[in-house]
């Protein structure tokens, strides 16, 4: 956010705006959480599957 001369724009636009805004703010946001949960599940998952056969490669070829 920055520009000095930009400001009343931006609050005409926000003012049209507001409404279809918020809807979309909201509706990215329902993908937003569960996506980064998901990410965050997957990766708490994966890391150790990933280390485990890793491990076990490891040793196989040993």
């Amino acid at each position: 956010m920055g520009g000095g001369g930009h400001g009343h724009d931006d609050y005409e636009y926000y003012l049209h705006a507001k409404h279809m805004y918020n809807l979309d703010r909201m509706k990215y946001q329902k993908v937003k959480m569960p996506l980064a949960v998901f990410t965050a599940f997957s990766i708490g998952v994966f890391v150790p599957v990933y280390a485990v056969i890793f491990q076990q490669k490891k040793t196989a070829s040993a």
